[in-house]
């Protein structure tokens, strides 16, 4: 397979589609979402675990695309060439299937956010609301199949625009920005001990903050302890980090080869700046039972409350052309997993032919029709989003663990170290930590979603057998049959959960 020269991306190309891919719905609720769980010391914790985690798991990125050059689409053929064929089909089903059910849910954050300003979309799962959300899709669509290259031109622009009002929001809250109020907010305490106790609501009147919650009937709420606390802010941080591998996707079209881990550590340290911005900043202009009490997107409610409405509407805008970016950048990643995991002979070669455009159009193809048939089932299921949400993260966590897992391989026999061992011991901790972080959030995610993927897992690898069966090759290796046969299992008691209520959904 060759890329045309026309067709390479640039460093900064690279880092927007990883930035692009990044910034999607998950950044604009981190206001609400964190005030909810966590004061800023625990914010600030939170953050610390999970961006020094997810750094390791970007410099295993870097490395990887460094000391094997040969291996492209990176998500998935880490895992192939680490841990074998079916495990390898099973990170790319995993990376695409999460990413067909993420994208789902951004249409309904849109189309509940344009709600809010016109009832005829409702909640985002009315008629109307389905079938703008369905030409949507099919523009974006023709659009991909005109050509990568047009596409990244398009998500490049995208990603400046979606920035702007992120980073505006950044620079109101910095002047608008109190101290006391913050400190208010620090220990996660959902009122201020001194200001109830004493019934002195001054400094409340200082800040402007009379008639919100914090008044003089300030929410109880039972405390929880600072590890409860961080705990409960862990799955937000898988959300907002998804889309750091989206340099490693595109590798095959990198101008350079040392790009891919360059765009992928400085879009992560990018983003990671802005989330962190964005959660510590919001606790010192309003008080934590406000921020918890925002309407999603709460950065909206947060603007708002120090601008007026128009930045309830500025945010909003925003917040449109963030997702619609973040939209086109996990269609991109998900049609090219797909082609290259029929390249591989993982997936039915059907999955890797290629248009005039050198666009796989029968990925581009099955995703969106994918997502068209959920977006259908949105007229149908109120909770379906929250469950997709929340399969998304376990979903994609799974291919993190491989492609960390390989890194660690790679240390710990010594491969690719024979020449010059001066970076194995420091690729070995790296590789480790990102492994055991990965571990780590799918714990927090509870065995629940595990259960649920195992649904998708275990009869998608029909996929993976008429595969192996086109090649006429042996289907599984004793080790794959006895995975194979575990996660059918799980498939089989995650149905049998549902049905029976014992996992509600």
């Amino acid at each position: 397979m060759t890329s045309s020269s026309t067709n390479k991306l640039s460093l900064w190309s690279l880092t927007a589609l990883v930035v692009g891919s990044m910034i999607g719905a998950g950044i604009f609720s981190l206001p609400a979402t964190f005030g909810r769980a966590t004061g800023g010391f625990g914010a600030i914790i939170a953050w610390c675990i999970a961006g020094g985690g997810m750094l390791m798991l970007a410099f295993v990125f870097q490395t990887l695309a460094q000391r094997k050059p040969d291996l492209d689409s990176g998500v998935f053929i880490y895992a192939k060439e680490g841990f074998g064929d079916y495990l390898g089909f099973a990170s790319a089903l995993g990376f695409w299937a999460g990413t067909c059910i993420g994208n789902v849910s951004y249409f309904v954050l849109i189309k509940s956010t344009l709600g809010a300003f016109f009832p005829l979309f409702g909640d985002g799962n009315t008629i109307p609301a389905v079938l703008v959300a369905s030409v949507i899709l099919w523009a974006f669509h023709i659009l991909v199949l005109r050509g990568v290259k047009s596409a990244a031109t398009i998500n490049t622009i995208a990603t400046i625009a979606k920035i702007l009002p992120i980073i505006l929001f950044v620079i109101v809250l910095i002047f608008a920005f109190k101290g006391d109020v913050f400190a208010l907010n620090f220990w996660g305490s959902p009122q201020s001990p001194d200001l109830v106790n004493s019934g002195d609501l001054s400094l409340l009147n200082d800040y402007g903050l009379v008639g919100h919650a914090a008044m003089a009937t300030v929410p109880t709420v039972e405390p929880e302890s600072l590890f409860s606390q961080v705990r409960s802010t862990m799955l937000v941080t898988v959300f907002v980090f998804l889309g750091i591998e989206g340099a490693s996707v595109y590798s095959r079209y990198a101008k350079e080869r040392k790009h891919v881990g360059i765009a992928t550590v400085m879009g992560f340290i990018g983003v990671l700046c802005l989330l962190v911005l964005i959660t510590m900043l919001s606790y010192g202009v309003m008080l934590r039972p406000d921020l918890a009490a925002l309407r999603q997107p709460s950065m909206a409610g947060v603007l708002e409350a120090i601008v007026g409405r128009w930045g309830a509407i500025f945010i909003s805008v925003g917040l449109i052309v963030s997702v619609l970016g973040a939209y086109l950048s996990w269609s991109l990643l998900a049609a090219e997993v797909l082609f290259s995991a029929a390249k591989s002979k993982s997936m039915p070669k059907v999955f890797g032919t290629e248009n005039s455009n050198a666009v796989p159009s029968s990925a581009v193809w099955l995703t969106n029709i994918t997502i068209q048939v959920f977006l259908i089932l949105t007229l149908f299921s109120q909770y379906a989003f929250q469950l997709a949400l929340e399969l998304t993260s376990s979903l994609t966590l799974i291919p993190y663990l491989l492609v960390g897992a390989y890194g660690l391989k790679l240390a710990w026999i010594g491969e690719t170290y024979e020449k010059d061992k001066t970076d194995l011991k420091k690729d070995l901790i790296i590789a480790l930590i990102a492994t055991f972080y990965s571990l780590l959030m799918l714990y927090a995610g509870g065995m629940k979603y595990l259960l649920l993927s195992a649904i998708i897992y275990g009869p998608g690898t029909l996929l993976y057998i008429t595969a192996k069966r086109e090649q006429q090759a042996k289907v599984f290796t004793p080790a794959e049959m006895g995975l194979f046969i575990i996660v059918m299992v799980a498939a089989v008691v995650a149905i049998y959960s549902i049905a029976t209520g014992v996992i509600t959904i």
